[in-house]
């Protein structure tokens, strides 16, 4: 393969793994000097490989960090170097049957202190490197240049293949990571993908999304292939991969779907002030207008009702209250009732947010809900304790405070 073909393959793992071409050569880089060391090197050795994609000339090299001296034992004396200190495994010390090997040079003595072994291979004692250079100090790195091979033998080409599946791996897992990391809260699409049990797997497009139950909608229909929205709930990084976390409960979604369809909360002339959720079953949203002349709850609603009826049908059917937002509680509270109409709206203790609502009897059904849902979404938007009581009922406040309230 010449320089340019090279550069050209580069360029195709990037855009099928979604990675940058810089990390691809370097997981090149590193199973190149993967295979050197299995073929010429020695365990222990730090070995890096340079590739120059427009000359193709390779250089290898072998690195020795800097340490302060060695006891009469062989351990590392002296304040040990952070890269000594945090360093991993090698990779390059796969053997054919894909296991790491036990690192034998770290040991833990008295009162937890990390004692590592002197290596000759990758440690340089200080006394001996300023004899190289007169201003090195301890935890600089000597850059010794090898001998270039690039005839590999076939274990050395195997181990070669397994850094590069293992690195792009590993690349692939850290850009779905900071991809999706930085989208929680987001409205993404994704397809169904299959079932286990009440866990759903979600094909997100680069990876799978994972929807547990909690998070689901008890109306929804989790058919393999259907399609749905989801927000974005949360991304974790597990010894598997990135996992990302998504809802179909959560009340941001319900904004979410909203901004979607309404130019005018996305423009910031229309603004959801607050949203309370039952979902599957019943969601209010209070909206206001920042701007004259602008309908909050219109603009919501759409022509012939064609953008709020777009969000119940992506939420299978859940019903939808928009509600006028008022910065005066007696207001908000008797808008918070819709489709039930309010009387008169007492309060009872403001410092406690504690009111009182009066509804007719015609109204006082519909001012409940089905089994408490409506009063109940009314106090969560809200943010009040609320009773609810017909005209006739004449109760003093103590009776009120003594009575449960949602």
């Amino acid at each position: 393969m010449d320089t340019k073909q090279f550069v050209s393959a580069i360029k195709q793992i990037s855009e099928e793994k979604g990675i940058s071409e810089a990390s691809v050569l370097e997981t090149i880089e590193a199973a190149i000097a993967a295979a050197y060391k299995r073929d010429y090197g020695k365990k222990g050795q730090i070995i890096k490989a340079k590739l120059d994609t427009e000359s193709g000339d390779l250089v290898m090299t072998q690195i020795h960090y800097v340490v302060e001296g060695a006891d009469e034992e062989g351990y590392l004396t002296g304040t040990l170097p952070t890269k000594v200190m945090e360093e991993k495994p090698d990779p390059q010390d796969y053997d054919s049957r894909r296991e790491r090997r036990k690192e034998e040079d770290a040991v833990v003595g008295e009162n937890d202190i990390i004692k590592i072994k002197y290596n000759p291979e990758k440690h340089i004692l200080l006394e001996e490197a300023k004899k190289k250079n007169k201003k090195i100090k301890v935890g600089d790195e000597i850059t010794t240049k090898l001998e270039t091979h690039t005839d590999f033998g076939r274990i050395a080409a195997q181990t070669a293949k397994q850094v590069i599946i293992q690195r792009l791996r590993e690349a692939e897992r850290e850009a779905i990571f900071s991809e999706f990391k930085g989208r929680e809260g987001e409205i993404i699409s994704g397809v169904v993908q299959r079932k286990e049990g009440q866990l759903v797997f979600i094909d997100l497009g680069k990876t799978n999304g994972l929807l547990i139950p909690a998070e689901q909608i008890p109306t929804d229909n989790y058919r393999i292939s259907q399609r749905f929205r989801f927000m974005i709930l949360k991304v974790e990084e597990t010894p598997r991969g990135p996992v990302v976390l998504l809802s179909r409960s959560h009340p941001k979604l319900v904004l979410g779907l909203f901004r979607v369809e309404v130019p005018e909360i996305d423009s910031g002339s229309v603004e959801v002030k607050a949203i309370a959720r039952e979902a599957g079953s019943r969601t209010k949203i209070a909206v206001m207008s920042k701007e004259e002349g602008v309908d909050p709850i219109g603009s919501l609603v759409g022509q012939k009702g064609v953008r709020v009826q777009t969000v119940i049908n992506e939420l299978s059917g859940e019903k939808i209250d928009i509600i006028l937002w008022s910065e005066k509680a007696k207001d908000f509270i008797s808008n918070s009732f819709s489709p039930a109409k309010v009387s008169d709206v007492v309060i009872i203790d403001e410092p406690r947010r504690h009111a009182l609502v009066e509804v007719s009897d015609d109204q006082f059904s519909l001012a409940i809900g089905k089994r408490g849902q409506n009063v109940r979404l009314a106090a969560k938007l809200t943010g009040w304790k609320i009773d609810v009581r017909s005209p006739k009922e004449d109760l003093s406040h103590k009776e009120i405070e003594d009575e449960p309230h949602s």
